[in-house]
């Protein structure tokens, strides 16, 4: 028998497709090698993570401004079209969330780093967030994963035990941080991976 009771999934790149490459390949014309350029120098991944953790969207994009002036227009484009970004549900896994929630042994949540300002377009488009017992969105708590405190909180609001909880994302980095909490981790990779891995936790579909 499996000790886990308690689920909780990542959203963005485990059952959300979300990529700032859908736009910026538009703005780009398809030259990769500029866009690479643009995420590691102007936009960074780092610069979007503060804003998961809060930062407000417009002071952020501002003070971006300034440092870049000259790439104004493509640095407003980040959020301005940011729904440009976000795909379809990623079908398969939603198909395995949906079994999950049907199964009565399991209590099942999200855990996602997120603007708290951009979160509700997702909450519109996509149906099923509705239906876990909660999400822990970071923009919303001011902290974000891989910290520790945000797995912590995220136990705290659900009464879940960390070695009875199962924490899904495609992240390595933030496996790692529910890890050291003492969760029990599947790094999604893919979904055949996914599969195989809840069969051997002896989580039922």
């Amino acid at each position: 028998m499996s000790e886990i009771k308690n689920i909780i999934f990542d959203l963005g790149g485990v059952l959300i497709d979300w990529n700032p490459e859908y736009l910026y390949l538009k703005v780009f014309e398809g030259d990769r090698k500029k866009m690479q350029w643009f995420f590691e120098e102007i936009c960074t991944m780092d610069w979007n993570e503060n804003q998961d953790a809060g930062y407000p969207i417009e002071q952020a994009t501002e003070e971006r401004v300034r440092m870049f002036p000259q790439y104004e227009d493509w640095i407003r484009m980040y959020y301005g079209r940011w729904e440009e970004m976000l795909g379809e549900p990623i079908a398969e896994t939603v198909e395995i969330l949906n079994q999950l929630l049907k199964n009565t042994d399991y209590r099942v949540a999200a855990l996602s780093n997120w603007s708290e300002e951009t979160f509700p377009i997702a909450l519109e488009r996509f149906e099923f967030l509705h239906r876990f017992e909660g999400i822990v969105v970071s923009g919303s708590e001011k902290m974000r994963k891989p910290f520790h405190e945000i797995y912590q909180l995220s136990l705290d609001r659900f009464g879940f035990k960390a070695k009875e909880t199962l924490f899904i994302d495609d992240n390595l980095r933030n496996i790692e941080g529910a890890a050291d909490m003492g969760i029990q981790t599947i790094q999604f990779r893919s979904i055949d991976d996914l599969k195989l891995n809840l069969k051997a936790k002896a989580i039922r579909l």
